[in-house]
């Protein structure tokens, strides 16, 4: 029986980018960072409010993975927040755009996406 999510793995292009993305800028913390050699790959495990994990990897030259327009495929990370115009300041306070605020026409609930550096769509959606 499937109890929860893991973790969730995005493989970047610019791994320096990426950790200072996802750690500095969005706040996630260190669990551990692994070289693998025979891959030429590093690995940085993150935790995500002490229940989630991202997984993190590089790899030399990765293809490009569409994002827009709309592809067939995992469409986007979504991350609950307590008060999304709290998240879009501290967005706005490190020059992250954020996409206009919307509302789910089937919740009522607010929501609103950026784009990591690989341009993979990041969702806040408001509890």
């Amino acid at each position: 029986m499937i109890t929860g999510i893991h973790h969730i793995a995005i493989i970047c292009s610019n791994y320096e980018v990426s950790k200072y993305f996802y750690t500095e800028k969005l706040g996630f913390k260190i669990i551990r960072e692994v070289y693998r050699e025979a891959r030429d790959s590093y690995k940085l495990d993150l935790e995500v409010n002490g229940l989630y994990q991202i997984e993190l990897f590089s790899f030399p030259n990765p293809p490009a993975r569409t994002s827009r327009p709309e592809a067939s495929g995992l469409r986007h990370l979504s991350f609950s927040v307590d008060d999304l115009d709290a998240m879009v300041e501290v967005l706005n306070r490190q020059n992250i755009t954020s996409e206009p605020i919307r509302i789910d026409e089937f919740t009522g609930k607010r929501f609103t996406f950026i784009a990591d550096p690989d341009d993979l769509p990041i969702e806040f959606y408001e509890k």
